[in-house]
């Protein structure tokens, strides 16, 4: 038995207001983004039963958006632990899940971190180093119970960005 799990790092957020970072919105690109990565989860079956999401707005947001364009209604549990967060409290969140598919909402630089460590390998994607904006990435873990979750164990099942998906970004 398997359990998926889905990372995903914000959409592009403005910089209008920048003196506080927590409250930062979607830009417009970002927006848009969100639409195409919800299409392409629910498109490939990747439809999670809880999300996890920072607490952050950027974050609420696109949770928000890629739901809506998926047309599902996961359980979202909004955590400030995951602003900022190191792959350790990733590592925390997984443990913690229910259901058979789980996704995180985040933020580099331990989003990205955290994806290098929970796969066996990395996918051929020149952007998975970067972890952009939007970045998706889905595994399969080889476990029945999340709490028993462990670094270096996930399968490879998708990796995608914005600029995949009709050249957005």
């Amino acid at each position: 038995m398997t359990k998926r799990l889905i990372l995903i790092r914000h959409a592009k957020s403005s910089w209008d207001s920048p003196s506080d970072d927590h409250a930062r919105p979607l830009n417009d690109r970002g927006r848009k983004a969100c639409k195409d990565l919800g299409h392409w989860l629910s498109g490939r079956g990747h439809v999670p039963d809880a999300v996890f999401c920072s607490d952050a707005a950027r974050t609420v947001e696109t949770t928000d958006r890629i739901v809506a364009a998926m047309d599902c209604t996961p359980d979202v549990t909004y955590l400030n632990r995951l602003y900022h967060a190191t792959p350790e409290t990733l590592m925390d969140v997984v443990k913690s899940a229910n259901g058979s598919c789980a996704a995180i909402i985040a933020h580099n630089p331990g989003i990205a971190y955290f994806a290098e460590q929970i796969v066996t390998g990395s996918p051929e994607h020149p952007q998975f180093f970067n972890y952009p904006t939007g970045a998706i990435l889905v595994c399969d873990l080889p476990i029945t119970n999340w709490a028993d979750a462990t670094s270096a164990s996930a399968q490879l099942i998708d990796f995608v960005v914005p600029k995949d998906l009709s050249g957005g970004g």
